[in-house]
């Protein structure tokens, strides 16, 4: 039986290491750093965030990260974007395998601009990129470990890598697509969440239908542009990595951004809504890193502007919905 260490134990974590699990030829050893919440995994199986969805197959639940990835054959991490690099410094502190390595986390570093899997590998060191992947897509926890029919990406700096994420993840309900275009998947998933952020602001506001259809096509114009900048293809951005993920996370109060949004349209300032949700809001960091990134290429995202402005400098929402519609008017290119 092949051991895999799981790094991360959110809702997202729990369900991928449960999906894991349940194919029967795994050990899962999952690492988290609340001991409460390992305590409550180990003793009842079910996540406080997942109720009524009791853990099968071998799960070990534990706070020792050394435990979770001795003699792993692979490495699987759902932790937070902004976490991810002090959490593969701790990885490399412990001296790991070269073995599989597969993220699942969706966002864009602040400061250095780097897709997630980039931080792994410039933590890890370079030998470790044909081994390091990436799985995204439209996909909420609650839905996936139901069973319910689920198509995600897997993508990589290597072929194997590739292949080793379709085989390891596949099930007959969880089916996952190969892309070799590792920059385009993890831009999709990282920047859909902030434009769900503004859908929730406008579904907070009441502003109808046809506003949010608007908010999620420009959206998607922003997600485009800003990514073919940087370096991904367009037609992954059209894809399940790209439109995909954003009409799942526009359209659903599931959606922990889409919720977010909500909230700041209620009236609740980014803090505040933060802990009402009491998970990390990623479209909430991921803002700063599309902007910086913004001036960097010189693309223009309005979208992304407003909602920064409401987070970050308290810009009423009605207001910033004011200066998206009073933007000079140009042909639409897409």
């Amino acid at each position: 039986m092949a051991k895999i260490g799981y790094l991360g134990l959110g809702a997202w974590g729990y369900c991928l290491a449960s999906l894991l699990a349940a194919k029967g030829d795994n050990e899962l050893v999952c690492w988290t750093t609340k001991p409460d919440l390992a305590r409550h995994l180990t003793e009842t199986g079910e996540h406080p965030l997942l109720p009524g969805h009791r853990a099968k197959g071998n799960m070990i639940f534990t706070t020792d990260m050394k435990h979770a990835l001795e003699d792993a054959s692979m490495i699987v991490e759902s932790v937070t974007s902004a976490g991810l690099r002090p959490v593969f410094q701790q990885v490399r502190s412990l001296g790991i395998p070269l073995c599989p390595i597969v993220i699942t986390s969706k966002g864009i570093e602040q400061d250095t601009g780097n897709i997630l899997p980039e931080v792994a590998i410039e933590v890890l060191g370079e030998e470790f990129r044909p081994l390091v992947g990436f799985l995204s897509g439209p996909s909420f926890a609650q839905e996936v470990i139901r069973g319910l029919p689920t198509s995600v990406v897997g993508t990589g700096f290597s072929l194997d890598i590739i292949q080793t994420i379709c085989e390891a993840f596949t099930t007959p309900s969880f089916r996952i697509y190969p892309n070799t275009d590792i920059l385009g998947v993890a831009f999709g998933g990282a920047l859909k969440n902030i434009i769900a952020i503004a859908c929730g602001i406008s579904e907070g506001l009441t502003l109808g239908s046809s506003s949010k259809a608007a908010l999620m096509t420009r959206g998607l114009h922003e997600i485009r542009k800003l990514s073919v900048a940087c370096g991904c293809k367009p037609e992954t951005i059209n894809g399940l990595a790209g439109m995909g993920d954003l009409c799942l996370t526009c359209s659903s109060t599931m959606s922990r951004n889409f919720r977010f949004g909500i909230l700041l349209a209620q009236g609740f300032t980014a803090k505040q809504a933060q802990e009402k949700i009491g998970m990390v809001v990623e479209g909430a960091y991921t803002c700063v890193s599309a902007l910086q990134l913004s001036k960097q290429y010189r693309v223009e995202l309005p979208i992304a502007e407003a909602v920064y402005e409401i987070i970050y400098n308290s810009l009423n929402p009605l207001d910033a919905v004011k200066i998206l519609m009073q933007r000079t008017i140009k042909e639409e290119h897409l």
